[in-house]
């Protein structure tokens, strides 16, 4: 749970300027997590949106609250 969104945004902006990843080096990143997930099953094209219903209710039911 977020609590303090400037020190989140603080450390986004520092964690940027620090990586300094290049738009082809984040896209093998991302491409090699998302091959792992699909090798242990977690993701599949069959699947891959089961579960955002509930995750979406759960997320407007925290907004609503202000958690």
């Amino acid at each position: 749970m977020i609590r303090n969104r400037h020190k989140l945004d603080e450390f986004y902006r520092k964690l940027d300027a620090e990586e300094n990843l290049s738009h082809k080096e984040a896209l093998a990143i991302y491409e090699m997590l998302h091959n792992e997930a699909v090798s242990l099953g977690a993701i599949n094209s069959g699947n891959i949106l089961d579960g955002l219903d509930v995750d979406l209710r759960i997320a407007r039911a925290i907004n609503r609250v202000g958690l």
